[in-house]
């Protein structure tokens, strides 16, 4: 059988799944076709039905829902890091235009949340955004991945940090992105997570090795940036994220998810 794995381009996402998509784990009797792709485009390419696994955005979840089922394992969960809105030089007040990496990420729906407005939205890829104020095309924008710990060396300053505000209102960790497995395939459940689980390991065992995949499709290429990411958001929750994980993703929703 062939599973095709969605993964996103991101250094926890690659660390996370360096070792089952470059077949150094193994699961029975199951092929492993890996899918690389920025997370909104996962998040489509998901309610289209077109992958059997996939990190998704948790926000993508409720829309999922009745077709995938929520795996416990290799998620992305912030403890205070999280999405930020920054700009060049606009105060909250004056944001007239925000660029998001999507309509279905979960940092559309923090900013959603949080953020004392209505702008016009722009949607573009999340690599596209921090350029994009830099050159003040939009007045501010929701930086992911590791735009959010760059963005001071490139002369943008934080507006709002959503993972503070979120944790001033619900002291959860951060329900960013989740794992999901199509229903058809519940049957897997088990030995799926049991092959993420195993794949984190092999990447902290093998960190020199899985750092060269990991910086080959990194937006930044610093060491100590691409390290900071992957400390932040491969964690306790990305092994098993509990009943705390849950309830911080059912928190976001708004409702009770399987």
């Amino acid at each position: 059988m062939k599973l095709r794995l969605g993964f996103s381009f991101c250094p926890n996402d690659t660390f996370i799944f360096y070792a089952l998509s470059q077949k150094k784990v193994e699961i029975a009797d199951i092929e492993i076709e890996p899918v690389m792709a920025d997370v909104e485009e996962l998040n489509t390419m998901t309610l289209k039905g077109e992958l059997e696994v996939s990190k998704i955005s948790v926000h993508a979840l409720q829309y999922a829902g009745k077709n995938y089922k929520l795996l416990s394992c290799g998620g992305a969960f912030g403890k205070k890091e999280a999405p930020i809105l920054v700009s060049k030089n606009k105060s909250e007040g004056e944001i007239k235009t925000v660029a998001i990496p999507g309509k279905k990420t979960t940092a559309f729906l923090l900013f959603e949340k949080f953020f004392n407005g209505n702008p016009t939205i722009v949607e573009m890829r999340y690599d596209k955004i921090m350029p994009a104020v830099l050159r003040e095309e939009v007045d501010a924008g929701v930086l992911i991945h590791e735009g959010r710990f760059t963005y001071k060396k490139h002369g943008l300053k934080l507006l709002l940090d959503l993972g503070r505000e979120w944790q001033k209102r619900y002291n959860l960790p951060i329900p960013l992105g989740c794992i999901v497995l199509k229903k058809e395939l519940s049957h897997l459940k088990e030995k799926i997570e049991k092959a993420i689980r195993e794949s984190m390991v092999y990447a902290c065992h093998n960190k020199d090795e899985v750092k060269k995949f990991v910086k080959k499709h990194a937006q930044e290429l610093d060491d100590k940036v691409i390290e900071e990411h992957i400390r932040a958001f491969v964690n306790e929750y990305t092994l098993e994220m509990g009943s705390e994980g849950k309830r911080a993703i059912e928190a976001l929703l708004g409702k009770s998810v399987d």
